[in-house]
């Protein structure tokens, strides 16, 4: 499998967990959203929202092509019915849904009003302070998953195994710090965050560690 990331992409960090975690191999391929590289024509072939992450699979039988999936959510729910274990979804259809919910919050809650585009666009604006609106977004909507996770969190956000729902979080608390927000009101899901970092998948798969992240930071 050929993966198209970047380093500090929220959306390609959920990806790159479940690669890891999964222990499937892969070839990672950064693209450098700063230069604009998702905007190529032959990133751009792959996939016309010029965004990260992309994942092309080895065509299933000889003269086929490769088959080409963006967008983490579908992504990650290909990974799960092709490669289920270990398992990122829970054993119960409640539960099951419960780390959907918790990753939809993320999702769409409050990713994306953080990304690269409505920054650049904030600024165009004229928007004095345009993190002031992903930071806003961040404290209410952290405060929800905080909420919410307290029904079912064990060591992670459903129990004491890894979910869907933990790889979202993960990325998400990282783009919060980079906000300057305040975390200490989160405990639960610091706790979590420290429980994620202990494990080789969550360490292997950090922002900082990739390649291209270490390239922008010599």
């Amino acid at each position: 499998m050929i993966f198209y990331d970047y380093w500090r992409s929220s959306s390609a960090w959920r990806v790159r967990l479940a690669l890891h975690f999964k222990q499937i191999p892969f070839e990672r391929r950064p693209v450098n959203l700063l230069a604009g590289a998702q905007r190529a024509p032959d990133f751009v072939a792959l996939n016309p929202m010029g965004q990260v992450p992309v994942l092309v699979v080895p065509a299933e039988r000889p003269g086929q092509p490769p088959q080409v999936l963006a967008q983490s959510i579908a992504i990650l729910g290909y990974l799960e019915e092709r490669f289920p274990s270990p398992a990122l979804l829970p054993g119960t259809p409640w539960l099951r849904a419960r780390a959907r919910q918790l990753a939809e919050m993320i999702n769409a809650g409050i990713q994306p009003f953080q990304n690269l585009v409505l920054q650049q666009r904030l600024k165009e604006a004229g928007i004095a302070d345009p993190a002031a609106v992903p930071r806003e977004y961040n404290v209410r909507g952290l405060a929800a998953v905080e909420t919410v996770a307290a029904e079912t969190a064990g060591r992670f956000l459903i129990g004491d195994a890894p979910s869907l729902a933990d790889l979202y979080l993960i990325p998400q608390l990282y783009a919060a710090r980079r906000l300057a927000v305040d975390l200490a009101a989160y405990p639960t899901l610091l706790r979590i965050e420290a429980a994620a970092a202990a494990l080789p998948a969550f360490a292997a798969s950090h922002a900082d560690r990739q390649t291209d992240a270490v390239a922008a930071n010599p």
